[in-house]
């Protein structure tokens, strides 16, 4: 549900569908780091967020902005509920083949985004030994919380944390990530999310009180802990959770994804003109780019993941006071964090970028 919209979808000046997504986006960088007691550990505001990263940091719920990106498509462009298995990932000198039940397609590329528990990755990769359990659980509710203004913090406790963002249709969207066994569950995981949070800081008790049992959703974290080879085979190019699952901590699941659709979209005017770079051949220049990137993005996001949720007491008053410190004596950790992350670019123009007669860039959406 979490999703930061990248500041390349769109630069800043040029509209187009980056521009519909911030314009949808209630938070724009506001916000901070807070201990269940309500104290502020770091603070950041939109205006550094803009400077810093050359965008806001906005976000919304991800089925926005799945439905927005659709969108930009022709409408029999994407069909669902459709179930689809990769016969054969092709090579250099064949297509690829993959069976529906419609019968048997061949593809000049198989692009697969089928989730953490990707069946084409254990095809591509039989020997990978695919996701691990992260250590911790997380909820998420999305809720109508009328009259009731704060700004968008997560707040950090003992083995425990919680966010809660406002969103501009009025909802917040909240979630919380606890330690816990693989698997565990709660008979009522709302009233499992008062025992744990109830006590906490304004507005969570108010949150909590709007969501109804349903509303809540729980799930336990894996990540691929050990990277692919590659991000490609044959025809085949692994893209999101299926290339490279994280931890949820820096907010970057869905936002790898979209960096990887970018950079697995160069090549494509390439692939229509004649005489163009082989398509295999641009899929391990994809691997080149996005999986070094995505390895050292999913490191980080697992070494947040230990710090934010340790459930050692010496190590959080240490933590808590090294972000505070750091904080006064220059920007916001809050946003540090997103160094090297919110201010990525393509390493070269998109195919639909083009340029007019006055050198300008324009982007065609």
């Amino acid at each position: 549900m979490r999703q930061a919209a990248h500041p390349a979808l769109g630069e800043q000046g040029d509209r187009g569908v980056g521009d519909e997504i911030r314009d949808l986006a209630a938070w724009v960088g506001d916000g901070g780091l807070r201990t269940p007691g309500g104290r502020w550990l770091s603070r950041s505001d939109a205006a550094a967020a803009a400077e810093r990263f050359g965008g806001p940091l906005v976000l919304l719920p991800r089925a926005t902005l799945i439905g927005l990106l659709a969108a930009q498509l022709p409408p029999d462009a994407v069909r669902t509920a459709a179930a689809a298995t990769l016969a054969d990932p092709g090579d250099s000198d064949r297509p690829a083949r993959v069976t529906t039940p419609d019968g048997e397609w061949e593809a000049d590329l198989v692009v697969a985004a089928d989730g953490i528990h990707s069946a084409v990755r254990r095809k591509l990769f039989p020997d990978h030994p695919g996701p691990v359990y992260s250590g911790f659980t997380t909820w998420r509710v999305l809720v109508l919380l009328p009259g009731v203004e704060f700004a968008s913090h997560e707040t950090w406790g003992r083995g425990r944390i919680w966010g809660t963002h406002p969103l501009k249709d009025g909802r917040v969207y909240a979630y919380g990530a606890a330690m816990a066994p693989a698997g565990e569950r709660a008979p009522d995981e709302k009233a499992e999310l008062l025992r744990r949070y109830g006590d906490w800081h304004d507005p969570i008790p108010a949150v909590l009180a709007a969501a109804r049992p349903e509303d809540v959703l729980r799930h336990d974290v894996h990540h691929l802990a050990e990277p692919l080879p590659a991000l490609h085979r044959g025809r085949v190019a692994l893209l999101g959770d299926a290339a490279h699952a994280m931890p949820p901590t820096l907010g970057q699941g869905g936002n790898q994804a979209i960096e990887d659709a970018i950079v697995l979209a160069l090549p494509h005017s390439r692939l229509r003109s004649t005489g163009g770079t082989p398509i295999c051949e641009d899929l391990a220049a994809y691997t080149a780019a996005r999986l070094p990137r995505t390895t050292a993005v999913t490191r980080q996001a697992v070494r947040i993941a230990r710090l934010n949720m340790t459930r050692n007491r010496a190590a959080m008053a240490v933590r808590n006071t090294a972000i505070a410190a750091l904080s006064k004596a220059g920007p916001a950790l809050f946003l540090r964090g997103f160094d090297g992350i919110a201010d990525w670019r393509p390493p070269q123009q998109p195919y639909a970028s083009v340029v007019s007669d006055t050198g300008k860039r324009e982007e065609s959406q």
